[in-house]
C-alpha cells in the first residue's frame, strides 16, 4: 500500500473526495489530518525518541502477566 500526500484547490476539492468515495474502504482509506492526528504523531515520535535513548523499561511477558493479575485483583475488589 503507498500514501500520499496532496494539496487540492477548495474548486476541486469536493469533487475530489467524491471521486474517492466511489472505492471501498480496502482500496483507500482518507486520512484526515487533523488535531487529532498531529497529537498522535507527536506522541509517537516521541516514544520512538525515548526507545531510541534507551530511556524505555520494557517488561517480560511473565512480568506483565504479574502485573496485570496484580491489577485485576485490586480491582475485583470493588465489584
Amino acid at each position: 500500500m503507498h500514501t500520499l500526500k496532496l494539496k487540492i484547490h477548495d474548486k476541486a476539492y469536493k469533487h475530489f473526495i467524491w471521486f474517492l468515495s466511489k472505492f471501498s474502504k480496502d482500496e483507500i482509506e482518507i486520512i484526515r489530518e487533523d488535531e487529532t492526528y498531529f497529537e498522535t504523531q507527536q506522541f509517537l515520535q516521541n516514544e520512538l525518541n525515548e526507545m531510541n535513548e534507551g530511556k524505555v523499561n520494557y517488561l517480560s511477558i511473565d512480568d506483565l502477566d504479574s502485573l496485570l493479575e496484580d491489577k485485576i485483583k485490586s480491582h475485583e475488589k470493588n465489584l
